[in-house]
């Protein structure tokens, strides 16, 4: 099973982009998709169809903003649209589907961009989403959970953890959750096979930050142990321009 998450940043911007054509050439299992920034009944969904995707979708409530969407090539056997609290799920940010003994939670953690007050959600998210996990596990224990975490782990994953010590995403609190979220049991998918390999999946649209590399990786693919024997590789597609984050695979064995 070949997964790939991706923020596109406005699924009908993406598509004008040529993503389509690029999926195409790199055609996956199954397709996560954060911050599509639209309701599916507006969004031409033909052209995934004729690749042979079906989907789940879970609309932000607010127009424009957020949401995630799921496409596959497996059918999946069951879907849950949130986590069953409101205030994140009026957001779109989680979508569930079960594929046989996986399951697949394709994810958007909030950004804290905008000042102390989404900063603060964004943390009450981060406790919150790891107590569902962990309960969500208890039923599920084979889960595979991606998307943009928007937090880099390591000064690996940014090209300036110096100067952004204290910038959102990069904190010292939310690294530790990260460091906490690994300890209980996840692997990232990409460190598991490329321990020291330099890659992003985010680059700001300031500065030519793309052209120089001069990214953040925020986008994650995160297993848990009882499927590292059926990890066999993951990576990232820089080459993909379709937003300004790239899509990050892995290939797990059904």
């Amino acid at each position: 099973m070949r997964l790939v998450t991706y923020n596109v940043n406005g699924i009908r911007a993406a598509i004008k982009n040529g993503l389509i054509d690029w999926l195409r050439e790199q055609p996956a299992d199954v397709l996560c998709f954060q911050e599509v920034k639209a309701t599916h009944d507006v969004v031409d969904l033909a052209p995934f169809e004729a690749l042979g995707y079906s989907y789940h979708w879970h609309a932000a409530e607010k127009k424009g903003y957020s949401g995630v969407a799921t496409f596959s090539k497996l059918p999946a056997d069951y879907a849950v649209l949130g986590c069953g609290l409101t205030h994140y799920d009026c957001e779109g940010r989680i979508l569930r589907t079960d594929f046989g003994d996986v399951t697949v939670l394709n994810c958007y953690f909030p950004s804290g961009t905008t000042g102390d007050l989404r900063q603060g959600v964004k943390m009450g998210f981060l406790t919150d989403f790891y107590d569902y996990v962990q309960n969500l596990r208890q039923e599920r224990p084979n889960l595979i959970v991606v998307g943009d975490y928007n937090i880099a782990h390591t000064e690996l994953d940014i090209h300036d953890p110096v100067r952004n010590k204290n910038t959102t995403g990069f904190l010292p609190e939310e690294r530790a959750w990260m460091d906490r979220w690994f300890a209980s049991g996840f692997v990232d998918a990409f460190r598991a096979t490329h321990p020291d390999e330099v890659a992003y999946s985010w680059w700001s649209y300031r500065a030519g930050a793309r052209a120089n590399n001069k990214g953040w990786r925020i986008d994650y693919i995160s297993l848990t142990e009882t499927l590292r024997p059926r990890l066999r590789d993951a990576g990232h597609h820089p080459e993909a321009i379709h937003s300004d984050h790239g899509p990050v695979w892995a290939e797990v064995k059904e």
